[in-house]
């Protein structure tokens, strides 16, 4: 009989609960009222408003909230948030659709506090401007922090944008009050292809709103926006100072200095490629990743010869995404003597050939404007000489005649004695 009146009181539980769930359940709500979209002109910062429904209006036991949808464009998903405010900020691409859905939420004692959602939403979407050549925006943007010290970003033209185009860029982040056009252009023929940011002109772990538009003869280029943070941009400068020694006879040390600047030291990582050529000449390629910028290798064979290259980038610890850096030079054990030799006197024998080099354009410049200087002279005095020259031939001549004309048709004794 126990057993029985348990089961029929939980029975009488769940048929009041359902009575309770159906009767709440019936209640319904309107979806919000006068949804708009506000363009602040900050590169795609839109203001978000709406009212509450008209049948809330007198309302007082239960104050709405507001479940608010919309898609990000830049993350390309739908974000969702609940929100008792009747306006929200968000930030959009502009060239492509702003989609925005608002749904109402009733929770307290004129639902006996339970949730209800209104089953429609209030919606908008919102067209990009079809204003602007055709297939003429710019193309391959892309922004590299070069250790974290100053931002370079570039982008290609479009093979339909007009020669006669003049492109411009924009950025936006929270502490400017409007868009700011670039500070320095980087130019490639006269024609702007990148900007480059001074040190410090632009903050870390912060959203940054890049715009690239334009004028031509032909009308205006279609714009297109880009959004990143520039800590996840880094791309660190390769590393020039490598060491390599054998520690003992069975491990070769290989270590590298950090590269100079604002990098924490903490946050890079580290690729070494390895080139091993054994005593039979055949040759191994290897790929070592390390957290440290050292690196032990065993050691056996002198005959063997073992080259390295590094580069760098900051870890997944510390950043998002980052660049790899070049590759270092490369360093050899053992070295041949010709290597050691320019390893060793390679500034110096470079300076020495570069003065080497200057005296012997000078002495060639020199050698070169005595030879004119001679040549100028010869054609000056070149007549004047050869007329000197032939005179006493001449002068023979003459007397010559004349002595065969007083002889001539006299025995001249051809027996002369000394």
């Amino acid at each position: 009989m126990a057993n029985k009146s348990n089961v029929l009181h939980s029975l009488m539980l769940i048929f009041i609960t359902w009575r309770g769930s159906k009767r709440c359940c019936a209640m319904t709500v309107d979806p919000p009222e006068d949804l708009a979209v506000l363009d602040s002109g900050r590169l795609g910062q839109m203001q978000i408003t709406w009212n509450p429904p008209g049948s809330l209006t007198k309302m007082t036991k239960c104050l709405p909230q507001y479940q608010l949808e919309y898609f990000n464009t830049y993350k390309n998903n739908w974000e969702t948030l609940r929100t008792p405010m009747r306006t929200y900020s968000t930030q959009f691409d502009p060239s492509k659709d702003v989609h925005i859905r608002v749904y109402t939420i009733l929770n307290g004692e004129c639902t006996n506090n339970t949730m209800v959602m209104s089953k429609n939403c209030t919606e908008t979407i919102l067209k990009p401007p079809s204003t602007g050549v055709l297939d003429a925006e710019a193309e391959a943007f892309i922004c590299v922090y070069h250790n974290m010290e100053n931002l370079e970003c570039s982008w290609t033209r479009s093979l339909k944008t007009p020669p006669s185009a003049l492109q411009n860029l924009y950025f936006w982040h929270k502490s400017l009050d409007q868009a700011v056009e670039c500070p320095s252009y980087l130019l490639s023929g006269g024609i702007r292809k990148g900007c480059n940011f001074p040190e410090k002109s632009l903050p870390e772990f912060t959203d940054i709103y890049f715009c690239v538009n334009g004028s031509s003869r032909d009308g205006p280029l279609k714009a297109t926006f880009f959004s990143l943070q520039i800590q996840n941009q880094v791309k660190v400068t390769a590393p020039d100072k490598l060491h390599l020694q054998t520690s003992s006879d069975t491990e070769l040390e290989f270590h590298w200095e950090n590269p100079a600047g604002r990098l924490p030291a903490h946050c890079l990582e580290w690729e070494v490629r390895h080139r091993h050529v054994g005593a039979d000449g055949k040759i191994s390629l290897n790929h070592i990743h390390t957290e440290k910028p050292r690196l032990t290798l065993p050691f056996s064979n002198s005959s063997e010869r073992n080259c390295f290259q590094v580069r760098s980038r900051l870890n997944s610890y510390c950043v998002d995404q980052s660049f790899w850096s070049d590759w270092s030079h490369e360093t050899c054990h053992p070295v041949p003597d010709l290597e050691n030799r320019e390893s060793t006197l390679g500034p110096e024998m470079n300076f020495v050939s570069i003065y080497i080099y200057i005296a012997v354009v000078i002495i060639v410049i020199l050698v070169v404007s005595l030879c004119v200087w001679a040549a100028v002279n010869m054609r000056k005095s070149g007549p004047q000489k050869k007329v000197d020259s032939l005179l006493p031939k001449l002068l023979t001549n003459n007397l010559t005649r004349r002595v065969s004309k007083i002889y001539s048709g006299k025995k001249i004794c051809t027996d002369v004695v000394v």
